[in-house]
Formats: structure tokens, C-alpha cells, sequence
């Protein structure tokens, strides 16, 4: 098959089912008629997107179609592992929280990304103790490190670091609060104490994460 008619072929099945994909999206099953590409990987048989971006579906000589997922410049940004991130926790029980990705490194993101923080990787020590509800409430803007693609196609997340944990959380009555120790936070107004497993960052970056938080949120939601 010349290049000109391998275009042709791919531009034909682009315009029928062309879509766009983000990080752990199903396209479809490993078969005679198609196999994974760039930007996907294969799991129990299925073909998964591994980038943020458009599937294309490559004709091949043989007849199979080379299922891939290219990203453009705006789409490019995804969590890679060693990326420190920002995420807001949706969902908390005594085994992990549920997180949304918001940001990576200083890049708000156009796409939410699930997080998944599992109890062993929320301390570097004493990891047997933790209780993540005196660590973590849902709504907690935190900042993390991506371990891993998950199997549940979360991103694994981990603040197993001094500078890693919350950086942003409101009271229950609705302040930011400001922490006081390693394992607490306090609301200005109340007074009121509550524990988290808190990030080291400068006091003056707070103000920048909170309008960065904001934005993604506005970004994202």
C-alpha cells in the first residue's frame, strides 16, 4: 500500500469515528481487525487510551486497523509518574480517597483525571496508624505525586513527603483554614481545630494554590 493510499484510508475511518479520548478510556477489543498503537496499551484484551487526545484508526497492509491516540499542542499535559499534582478529594473511606487530578505541576488541566491514594501511601512512616479521615476530608485541595497508572485506571497518588498533603481545606464553618502543626489546621474564625495530614509550603504560596484550585475548578467543572 503506497503512503498516499494509507492516508486516504485512515483520513476515510478518521471521518466516521474519529473522538477524542482521555487516560484510561475503553476504545475497543484486541482482535483479528485491530491492534493498540501509539498513545494506548492493551489490558485483558482491550484496547486502552493512554493520552489525552483524538483516536485515530490506522489501516494497515493487512487489512487490521492500528488503533492510536495522538495528542495536539493544547492537549498534551498529562500525569506522568514523578509529576507532583493538584487535587481536589471527592470521596474518602478508611481504605483510600478518591481524588480529581486539577492540575500538574503549574498547568491547570482542561481534563479532570481520577486519583486514587491509597492508605499505605499517605505517610512515609507509621503507615499502619493512619487513619484517613484525620488526614483527609472530601473537598481538601492536596498536593500529591503520581506513583503509577492504576489497574482501575486511576492515577495512583501518594504524600508520602514532607511538602506533600493538604495545601488548601475549609472548616465546617466555611473558612480557609491555616495550619498549626503537621497534623492539624485551624478556622481563623472559630478557632476550631481540625486534623489533616498538612503539606510544607511556604505561607505565601497558599494564596496561589487557592486561586489556582479556583481556576481549575471553574476549568474543570
Amino acid at each position: 500500500m503506497s503512503q498516499d493510499s494509507q492516508m486516504d484510508g485512515e483520513a476515510a475511518l478518521d471521518s466516521q469515528t474519529a473522538v477524542f479520548a482521555v487516560p484510561g478510556d475503553c476504545l475497543c477489543a484486541v482482535d483479528a481487525s485491530h491492534a493498540p498503537g501509539k498513545g494506548t496499551c492493551e489490558r485483558s484484551g482491550y484496547i486502552y487510551s493512554c493520552l489525552v487526545g483524538r483516536v485515530h484508526r490506522v489501516l494497515q497492509d493487512d487489512k487490521t486497523e492500528l488503533v492510536e491516540v495522538r495528542t495536539g499542542q493544547e492537549q498534551g499535559c498529562v500525569p506522568t509518574a514523578g509529576s507532583v499534582v493538584t487535587a481536589r478529594v471527592t470521596y474518602v473511606n478508611p481504605r483510600f480517597c478518591r481524588c480529581e487530578i486539577l492540575c500538574i505541576g503549574e498547568t491547570v488541566l482542561k481534563h479532570k483525571f481520577r486519583g486514587l491514594l491509597k492508605k499505605e501511601d499517605v505517610r512515609a512512616t507509621e503507615r499502619d496508624k493512619v487513619k484517613l479521615y484525620e488526614c483527609f476530608r472530601p473537598g481538601d485541595v492536596i498536593l500529591a505525586k503520581v506513583v503509577s497508572l492504576g489497574d482501575a485506571l486511576s492515577y495512583v497518588l501518594s504524600t508520602a513527603e514532607n511538602e506533600l498533603g493538604v495545601a488548601l481545606a475549609y472548616s465546617e464553618a466555611g473558612h480557609p483554614m491555616v495550619p498549626v502543626s503537621w497534623t492539624e489546621m485551624a478556622c481563623p474564625a472559630t478557632q476550631t481545630r481540625e486534623l489533616r495530614k498538612v503539606a510544607k509550603i511556604p505561607p505565601e504560596d497558599v494564596a496561589f494554590r487557592v486561586a489556582r484550585s479556583a481556576a481549575a475548578g471553574a476549568t474543570v467543572g
